[in-house]
């Protein structure tokens, strides 16, 4: 059974991206293969991700679109698709609004047996978590602090630590989501 996951690197102080939508900060940091939370093996078992507007647009902005696996991004405005993905593939991007559980059973539908990634942001895997479908929570934490930007997760939530570790200068962790249907 295919597990919605916020996969998310933040602050110290709990921001996700500074006032200006801007990752630099984040970026500046080095991760080491293997470690805690590790990318590569997280991402080869991604079968569909969701991402807002600014996330997508950011992605754009900054590098191009990479993802070979179908997108969801939840937008109010109407927005571009990328031409290609990294391997030059068609881009699979979905633009969608309203309600997210519709988005989520396209996401499961598309994805198989596989996991499916809340990429960004904060609100929108709030909004996941209100209707009862984020499973777990995967957190990088940076060693810096920001004092304002977009907040890692701006929901009250009830989380069960399943994993900790490190990975070069973060701290990392993974937490199950608890619902009355799961402890």
């Amino acid at each position: 059974m295919s597990r919605l996951i916020y996969y998310v690197a933040s602050s110290l102080d709990g921001f996700i991206a500074d006032e200006h939508d801007s990752l630099d900060w984040l970026l500046s940091q080095a991760q080491e293969p293997g470690g805690g939370n590790d990318y590569d093996s997280f991402i080869a078992d991604i079968g569909a991700i969701a991402m807002g507007s600014t996330t997508y647009e950011w992605i754009l902005a900054n590098g191009g679109w990479s993802y070979e696996m179908p997108a969801w991004v939840l937008t109010t405005r109407d927005l571009a698709a990328p031409a290609s993905t990294a391997a030059d593939g068609p881009a699979d991007v979905r633009f969608a609004r309203g309600d997210v559980t519709a988005v989520y059973e396209a996401m499961r539908q598309a994805a198989g047996e596989k996991d499916l990634w809340v990429v960004g942001g904060g609100e929108l895997a709030g909004q996941f978590a209100d209707a009862g479908l984020l499973d777990e929570v995967h957190l990088s934490i940076a060693p810096a602090t920001l004092g304002r930007g977009r907040p890692l997760l701006p929901r009250r939530l009830d989380l069960e630590l399943i994993e900790q570790g490190t990975n070069g200068p973060f701290v990392t962790a993974r937490h199950r989501v608890r619902r009355a249907d799961n402890g």
